[in-house]
């Protein structure tokens, strides 16, 4: 009787960890997680945005510097994904961007990457990860600002037919605190 119990306290391991327990076929593949693939779909059209961008980051400042813009939003890869052609107005000079957006069932997570019109050729950055709970959308990733290591967040909200809310914020502390250092209010034309 107790040869038999490591073997059974195996098989209980082997079962809460996945895996097969010896005479015992695999476990199914895990479902993938659709759950966030129709976060963004509500935004597919034209858009007007109102930005409120702080005048510098990081630095202390609370200053903000307020323009207009446009956005044409699409879906692509079969509803697995979108881009965005953004023109944004800025009081000094306008110039355009495009983003991309990404949806990994394996892992419910969207991908975010932005192209900027003024580099076109700098290479892209990682792309900021998260996904959607309750409502609203979380993206993290890893950059750099004036050489030194920071953390960039993107929020998501308020997204109806008609309107959406974006916010942008750093950290150079790894997340304990952060400051929001751009706002956008989309709101649907046409």
């Amino acid at each position: 009787m107790t040869r038999r119990r490591p073997l059974a306290i195996a098989i209980a391991i082997a079962a809460a960890l996945g895996l097969a327990a010896p005479g015992r076929s695999a476990p199914a593949a895990q479902a993938p997680d659709l759950s966030g693939l129709h976060a963004f779909d509500l935004r597919v059209g034209k858009w007007k945005l109102h930005n409120r961008v702080l005048k510098a980051r990081l630095a202390g400042s609370h200053e903000w510097l307020e323009y207009d813009g446009a956005q044409t939003w699409w879906s692509v890869l079969n509803g697995w994904g979108n881009v965005d052609d953004t023109r944004l107005d800025k009081p000094d000079g306008a110039y355009s961007g495009a983003t991309l957006r990404a949806y990994d069932p394996k892992t419910g997570q969207w991908a975010i990457w932005w192209l900027d019109g003024r580099t076109p050729t700098a290479k892209l950055d990682p792309p900021l990860l998260g996904r959607f709970v309750g409502g609203v959308g979380t993206f993290y990733n890893d950059d750099t600002l004036r050489g030194k290591p920071i953390k960039v967040r993107f929020i998501w909200s308020k997204i109806t037919r008609s309107s959406a809310h974006w916010e942008q914020a750093y950290s150079p502390d790894g997340g304990k605190t952060w400051e929001t250092n751009w706002i956008t209010d989309f709101t649907r034309v046409g």
